[in-house]
């Protein structure tokens, strides 16, 4: 990503290599600001507040924590302790729990002294991973979005796109997105329907942002706005990102998505999930087998802006994170191998 006029990452090691530094990205668009992480609670804190979100960026947050926790005390109690906390501090994105398997994993066979070291290596190797899984998926994406463009040509091709599965959601370039920016950047006139994406409107704070950033063309929409569009055909495509992908093909992700998947599959316009084999989680059978996260009524009640929050309702509100949309719906799954018909 290019911030401030310089390529940053999304999470990074602080200078002294004891902490991470994220985005807190309540914050944006308004202001920019950077915060260190430096402790195990501070991680959690982090996630499960959002000031850090998108299924492999929480990944690599809570690999973070895992490794300031051992740099504390190196004990099994002690990583344990993390563990579950960490584990605990967001049910449904897949990732979180993967990148703590994979530090625990690296450090358990080590002396505690020797943990510290090796876990924040094992976390600075899933940042650098992730940048390539996006890269390629990227470059697959940039073919399919060749192909779609070349079958309307005279005009510019228009993706839609929910909630925000960029480099704000991942280390860097993110999933659905990756293909925009390396189209934009090849001189495939792309441009984006950004679903507002309530109740925390990531889609119109988020993904906008970085959009504008870009320079990619887009437009911000209410989330009902979209199947009114592709009934309209003013939609060639949907790619959305994901926090899960069960054995099946059933794909979790920001709650709205399922609607966007059926209008998609009323007026034939192709639904694609885009994901690194991190989100995939072949130990699910199936959607229904997956934790919803409910989060506070209060993100519905409540509406934030650069004034702060302003209250729109004076009942109370449920507020569902996630919805699962069905494999039958999705007609192609964009990964670091290619675009697969099947997962």
């Amino acid at each position: 990503m290019i911030l401030e006029n310089t390529h940053q990452r999304s999470i990074a090691r602080t200078a002294d290599g004891k902490g991470a530094r994220i985005l807190d990205q309540r914050r944006l668009p308004w202001e920019i600001v950077w915060v260190e992480l430096r402790s195990a609670r501070d991680a959690e804190v982090a996630i499960r507040e959002m000031w850090t979100r998108g299924a492999p960026l929480i990944g690599a947050t809570a690999a973070y924590g895992l490794a300031m926790a051992l740099a504390e005390d190196g004990s099994d109690a002690a990583l344990d302790a993390a563990y579950t906390l960490l584990a605990e501090a967001r049910p449904t994105a897949v990732n979180l729990r993967w990148a703590l398997d994979q530090v625990a994993a690296a450090v358990r066979p080590l002396a505690p002294a020797e943990r510290a070291q090796a876990a924040f290596a094992r976390a600075d190797a899933i940042c650098d991973e992730d940048v390539a899984l996006n890269k390629a998926i990227g470059e697959h994406g940039l073919a399919l979005l060749r192909d779609l463009h070349a079958k309307h040509p005279d005009r510019p091709l228009n993706i839609l796109t929910h909630c925000n599965a960029g480099w704000l959601a991942t280390v860097d370039y993110g999933t659905a997105t990756a293909p925009i920016y390396l189209a934009h950047d090849a001189g495939i006139p792309v441009h984006v329907w950004v679903d507002e994406t309530r109740p925390r409107n990531q889609g119109a704070l988020l993904t906008a942002f970085e959009l504008a950033g870009h320079g990619v063309p887009h437009t911000v929409i209410a989330d009902n706005a979209g199947g009114h569009l592709m009934m309209r055909g003013q939609v060639d495509a949907v790619i959305v990102g994901t926090d899960r992908v069960t054995a099946n093909g059933d794909v979790c992700n920001k709650i709205g998505t399922y609607l966007k998947a059926l209008a998609a599959h009323d007026n034939a316009v192709p639904f694609y999930v885009a994901l690194p084999y991190t989100t995939f989680d072949a130990s699910t059978a199936t959607g229904a087998d997956i934790p919803i996260e409910e989060r506070s009524g209060e993100e519905v009640t409540h509406v934030a802006g650069r004034g702060g929050n302003i209250r729109v309702t004076a009942s109370s509100a449920a507020n569902p994170a996630f919805d699962v949309t069905p494999a039958r719906l999705v007609s192609g799954y964009l990964t670091e191998r290619g675009l697969l018909d099947r997962i």
